[in-house]
């Protein structure tokens, strides 16, 4: 099946499907890491809503206190209140967020030295870009209601296209440059040159700023020549209307600035993970590195039987779900001095987890088997050209775990359960039932639940295995679905260990048992590459 759109996605977590369109979503998420992603995003959400939310108890006059706080319905959309630069991305059905910090800049002090991509509110490949000549400025607009619509600089390359726009009201005053799309019927679309639409929009914005970036990801494109990006809009500023641009791009001249390197699908297998080296590209506004990792043939076998008893054991939606199995790898990029001026799922120092230097973005796709992705992943072009060499420092597998914990509920306010477990020293605190409220659409807003909770915290050292998903088994042997939450912070404890802790929620559970079994069904492990496997990233010829 298609991805699904992310109304569906949402509805799946929040258990508004019929019995068909559930099984239909949770067999595509099987198979589908975006969609996948997107539905872990709506869960934490959900959650965060829930314990944002949650409160003891309502007060009898709670109902006409909200009621005095409500205003009358008006025609103006309310403006809604935004951090300093943004980036949206909308990814296969749903949207991720990430935040980054950028500046605001007067609008003609920054047309004079280019406009937007000259700025830092733009990645530094971006302005290496505009640097080089590379950015066209169009300035195409459109008009309604007083309010301009206007598209001022393009670039693309055959890694991104990427437009600066700006708003205006009647009297060509520039005003914030925000444009919802979450929540409205505001469209903002790219198509190939057959008319196929592309995923990958991704948006930028600072509050109070001037310009605001739309952006287009091509790097898993094949053979473009043409892109057309759409604006239909029908809300602007708070304003109803209709604004409607189409921007097309050429990328037949653009491509031209492209280099590519095969690297012969050079090879290594080592800690039960194979890796193939494709290919290398080095465009005006990224480096890409293309690859695959897959598990090795026997472990592949043991990983499968692995996964199948866990299925048997604690059924297939509790063995699917967040648990991710999988291969990844940590490297780095480095010059011909030997200096290393890119980083992948790297442990520095005084960090509590892998950590990227350099990088612009990184992709996933599964490739069907259990544990094979083919990676693209962008780095900040080098200003020089210089010889670049890929080194390997590690594996990192994501495997079925055996480990188990009993835990008395009732008793672990005075008996706190310790475990250790591949380097994490973590301490079971509590384990109760909270009455919990969340908002939802509805003639009654404000829902109750109750959810039982888990929480754990303690000490993670470098570079130890990390958890992922959880089942929980009571004392009748049945089996509880969980969802996993917590954090690894860079602040270190008495013991030197990174501080960290472990949620674990479920709503399926009534009441509490005696006897209570934690099985953790999948974990994370990283294996150092002592021996340094390079590729070199340069033709020899």
């Amino acid at each position: 099946m298609n991805c699904p759109t992310g109304d569906k996605l949402s509805q799946y977590v929040d258990n508004l499907l019929i019995e068909q369109e559930y099984v239909d979503i949770r067999t595509h998420l099987k198979n589908c890491e975006d969609c996948m992603q997107v539905v872990n995003a709506f869960t934490e959400e959900q959650q965060f809503l829930k314990e944002t939310l949650q409160t003891p108890t309502l007060t009898d006059d709670f109902a006409s206190l909200v009621l005095d706080e409500l205003e009358p319905y008006g025609q103006t959309a309310a403006r809604k209140k935004r951090r300093p630069w943004k980036r949206m991305t909308l990814v296969a059905a749903g949207a991720v967020l990430a935040i980054g910090l950028g500046t605001t800049l007067h609008p003609s002090f920054a047309q004079w030295i280019g406009g937007l991509f000259s700025t830092e509110q733009v990645d530094e490949g971006l302005r290496m870009a505009s640097e080089a000549g590379l950015v066209k400025r169009i300035n195409q607009e459109v008009t309604d209601k007083g309010i301009t619509l206007k598209v001022e600089d393009v670039f693309a390359d055959s890694s991104r296209v990427a437009l600066s726009y700006q708003i205006l009201n009647e009297k060509g005053q520039l005003q914030d440059s925000y444009i919802e799309l979450t929540d409205s019927k505001n469209n903002i679309m790219a198509s190939d040159q057959y008319g196929k639409k592309l995923d990958g929009l991704s948006m930028g914005w600072s509050e109070g700023s001037d310009y605001g970036l739309i952006e287009f990801s091509l790097r898993e494109q094949e053979a473009l020549e043409k892109v057309t990006v759409n604006f239909d809009l029908v809300e602007l500023n708070g304003k109803m209307g209709n604004w409607e641009l189409e921007i097309p791009v050429d990328l037949k001249e653009s491509l031209k600035n492209t280099t590519t390197l095969s690297l012969n699908d050079a090879k290594t297998s080592l800690h039960g993970v194979t890796i193939n080296m494709k290919e290398v590209r080095f465009a005006p506004s990224s480096n890409e590195l293309l690859y695959e990792t897959s598990f090795a043939e026997e472990e592949q076998a043991r990983i499968e039987e692995k996964i199948k008893q866990l299925e048997e054991k604690f059924g297939e939606e509790s063995t699917d779900s967040f648990t991710n199995f999988g291969t990844a790898i940590q490297y780095h990029i480095e010059n011909e001095k030997n200096q290393a001026i890119y980083h992948h799922n790297t442990f520095f120092e005084d960090k509590g987890h892998p950590s990227d230097l350099g990088m612009l973005q990184g992709t996933g796709t599964p490739m069907g088997q259990i544990g094979h992705n083919a990676w693209n992943e962008s780095f900040i072009p080098q200003k020089e050209d210089t010889k670049l060499s890929f080194v390997l420092d590690g594996m990192i597998k994501t495997v079925p775990s055996d480990f188990s914990i009993k835990i008395k509920p009732k008793e672990l306010k005075k008996k706190p359960v310790s475990f250790e477990y591949e380097g994490n020293y973590i301490t079971i605190k509590k384990a109760k039932k909270q009455s919990i409220y969340s908002l939802r659409k509805s003639l009654i807003p404000i829902k109750k639940e109750t959810m039982f909770k888990i929480e754990m915290e303690g000490g993670k050292e470098m570079p130890a295995s990390d958890f992922g998903a959880w089942v929980l088994v009571d004392d009748k042997g049945k089996n509880y679905f969980t969802y996993p939450s917590g954090s690894i912070l860079d602040e270190k404890d008495e013991n030197g260990r990174y501080k960290t802790t472990i949620d674990l929620v479920s709503y399926d559970l009534d009441e509490i048992p005696e006897e209570l079994t934690l099985h953790l069904l999948s974990v994370t492990r990283y294996y150092e590459v002592k021996d340094k496997w390079k590729v070199p990233l340069f033709s020899s010829n």
